[in-house]
């Protein structure tokens, strides 16, 4: 890899034939063989939520960050190929891709909803697994996503995120621009998308097949959530075998954009302390 490749936006084309978009950010030492994590982003996000994420962990790790199918740059699913295990079968495509039979997993809401099905369905290939403000389905959720759908239907995305932007951000942590950006950049998904990502993902419901996994867990909640409470979120992922918990006090849903920097040195952390594993 080429340095100028680390910052440039890469594609691979899935087995199913559709172009998906990844970032790849490697500033460990040239004569070693880094480790690889590789981060999924919520729904309607993009590689571009991580960016604050990359300068801690890209130091001792191949930071590997993919754009869902439907979202970012990557093509835009038709019919059947759009699915859990046709995302999670992306992950795995990816990280054959590049190379690493291995690799950590970490993802933010939706995300890590799809990290956590990769972790059931290829328990061979996944080092360690780190879930950002997630239970093991959206359907969990105290809040009913159709209604999102519906009214992102009526005022497009734009308006529809900033008329929940407090369910999110806490504006009081984040720079008066962020929030501008953070909107536009989910504006950026097609609305027609979103409705089928949504209603795909609330058919997932793992609740039955997270005692399979047992590659060591970070999970990471939000405890001003309006979707769950931090009590909630440690019942939803009880059956874990062995997870880390941490709770954000305070704060809504992103926290992985909310406080970036905590939750990816949280992350450094608990990569460092597996970093064997792989």
């Amino acid at each position: 890899m080429t340095p100028e490749s680390r910052w440039a936006m890469q594609t691979f084309r899935a087995s199913d034939g559709l172009d998906l978009a990844y970032v790849v950010d490697d500033f460990t030492d040239p004569w070693k063989s880094p480790e690889t994590v590789i981060l999924l982003h919520a729904a309607m996000g993009s590689s571009k939520r991580f960016y604050a994420w990359v300068p801690h962990l890209a130091r001792d790790f191949r930071v590997v960050r993919l754009e869902l199918r439907g979202h970012g740059s990557s093509d835009v699913p038709q019919g059947e190929q759009l699915s859990g295990q046709r995302l999670a079968q992306d992950v795995i495509e990816l990280a054959t891709h590049l190379d690493a039979p291995r690799f950590h997993l970490a993802g933010s809401s939706a995300g890590a909803v799809i990290a956590q099905k990769v972790a059931i369905d290829y328990p061979d290939r996944v080092s360690s697994l780190a879930l950002y403000a997630s239970s093991t389905g959206i359907k969990q959720s105290n809040q009913d996503q159709s209604k999102w759908v519906t009214r992102i239907g009526e005022v497009g995305i734009a308006a529809f995120m900033r008329e929940t932007i407090a369910d999110r951000i806490d504006k009081g942590k984040v720079d008066p621009g962020f929030i501008d950006w953070f909107i536009a950049e989910s504006a950026r998904t097609p609305v027609e998308l979103v409705a089928r990502f949504v209603a795909m993902m609330r058919d997932i419901d793992l609740s039955g097949d997270v005692s399979r996994i047992g590659c060591p867990t970070l999970a990471v909640v939000p405890g001003g959530d309006p979707f769950h409470s931090a009590d909630e979120y440690r019942h939803l992922l009880r059956d874990f075998r062995n997870c880390e918990f941490l709770v954000y006090e305070g704060l809504p849903h992103n926290i992985t954009d909310t406080v970036a920097d905590r939750c990816a040195q949280d992350l450094r952390q608990f990569l460092l302390k597996h970093k064997q594993a792989a």
